[in-house]
């Protein structure tokens, strides 16, 4: 009689193995990314550029060949130009960066399923997924924050520079890991600075009485008023003097700070700045200096002026990257270039562009990957992808992997585990 290889087990054994094997079948796609091959990097900061509206890939760092908004003749908007890297191209309108993008990669082929919604699309962006009916997920700042901290105990670890917007939140990750925020780059966040009647001595004298009356109450479990009592601590050591000596953008040298351009380059410098005092994730927005009437978000005549845009990420990038190489700083920094969606390539009516969720491009630069110019290949209209397509949760792994956070651990809500990226994996290549 014939006996199978798994004829000595017995019956507890097979039911057992049977059971595990229906299980790895069952288990969800983020069950499998655990199992992959690690790949780390060494970055210890983020500075995260938000280009808010929907940057158009295709007249930017995915040139095609033109089109013409008269004719309703698909395509790009802008004469493309070449790179320091061999076979890669970037629009007109982005000379400076052109000469470094040896030290950038263009994601041209990231995707996601909503088109239609900015609101839906940027929380997108920002959690590295959809929105949940029953999880409010932590924002990518927030996990970083909770992942790795601030490098110093009088600087914050995640700040944004623009207006506060719940997709830029902690979700169940708790209020120790917001951010905090300011909208003017010449002045340090709301609240943080004396008003012009407290003196130093007065301050001071505030400060032992609160400390006093926090001594005569007993300890408290409830992590609500922890939160509160922590946020308290942190507030009381950024008003310092060393955190706020951030904001002194006019100790730049000032062929420096003009090369950095307008208001949103100098968020960028300050976001070198705040880099140096141990911040680890910084957004800066981009969305707020509306040069043509509607920003990146490029329906009918606001395309019109969308190149004075261009030019200004152009010249804030490009000295964003010089500034820290100089500094020795830019292997340790990863700049992130991200947008809520791209642009189809066909004209609307008005000769502007609509939304474009199927493919569209972010930007990485530094953060000691093994950067290529560009990666991911697109059709001859930049409207579909032809190779190495990235998802959402695959560019966030990539992020996570760049600063050495584990991106296939997973987080808690609760009970309830969290995976960090939903199944994402990073783009190999930039890890050699």
């Amino acid at each position: 009689m014939f006996k199978s290889p798994t004829s000595h087990l017995d019956r507890r054994q097979f039911l057992a193995a049977g059971a595990t094997a229906a299980g790895l079948a069952a288990a969800p796609t983020w069950a499998a990314a655990a199992a992959s091959p690690r790949v780390q990097g060494q970055a210890e900061h983020v500075i995260s550029i938000w280009l808010g509206g929907g940057m158009s890939q295709i007249d930017t760092f995915d040139p095609k060949a033109k089109g013409n908004p008269g004719k309703q003749k698909a395509g790009a908007y802008y004469d493309p130009i070449p790179t320091a890297v061999d076979g890669v191209s970037v629009c007109e309108h982005l000379p400076k960066v052109a000469g470094l993008m040896d030290r950038v990669t263009a994601v041209r082929t990231v995707h996601h399923s909503v088109i239609d919604e900015h609101a839906a699309a940027t929380n997108w962006m920002h959690v590295g997924r959809p929105v949940s009916g029953t999880v409010v997920y932590p924002s990518l700042g927030s996990i970083i924050s909770h992942e790795r901290g601030a490098l110093s105990e009088s600087a914050p670890s995640y700040v944004l520079i623009g207006y506060p917007n719940s997709s830029r939140g902690p979700g169940f990750l708790g209020a120790q890991h917001s951010y905090l925020y300011l909208t003017e780059t010449g002045r340090g966040p709301a609240g943080l600075s004396r008003h012009l009647t407290v003196t130093a001595e007065r301050q001071k004298r505030r400060d032992q009485l609160l400390t006093q009356v926090r001594s005569e109450q007993p300890p408290t479990s409830d992590k609500f008023l922890q939160d509160y009592d922590a946020a308290a601590a942190l507030s009381l050591r950024l008003s310092g003097p060393d955190f706020m000596r951030s904001f002194e953008l006019e100790s730049e040298p000032a062929a420096l700070r003009e090369s950095y351009g307008g208001e949103f380059g100098q968020r960028c410098l300050l976001s070198r700045r705040l880099v140096e005092r141990g911040v680890r994730f910084i957004e800066v927005s981009h969305n707020l200096n509306f040069l043509n009437g509607a920003g990146w978000d490029v329906h009918n005549r606001g395309i019109l002026d969308q190149h004075k845009l261009i030019h200004e990420l152009d010249d804030a990038l490009s000295a964003l990257i010089s500034d820290l190489e100089n500094r020795k700083l830019l292997d340790k920094t990863l700049i992130v270039v991200t947008t809520e969606f791209g642009r189809p390539p066909q004209f609307d009516g008005g000769g502007g562009r609509g939304h474009q969720g199927s493919t569209f491009t972010c930007v990485l630069a530094g953060g000691g990957l093994k950067h290529q110019g560009a990666y991911g290949q697109t059709d001859d209209l930049s409207q579909n992808i032809a190779a190495d397509p990235v998802s959402v949760p695959d560019f966030f792994a990539t992020i996570h992997a760049a600063m050495g956070i584990d991106y296939a651990k997973s987080l808690y809500d609760g009970d309830r585990p969290v995976p960090i990226t939903d199944g994402g994996q990073p783009i190999a290549p930039l890890f050699g």
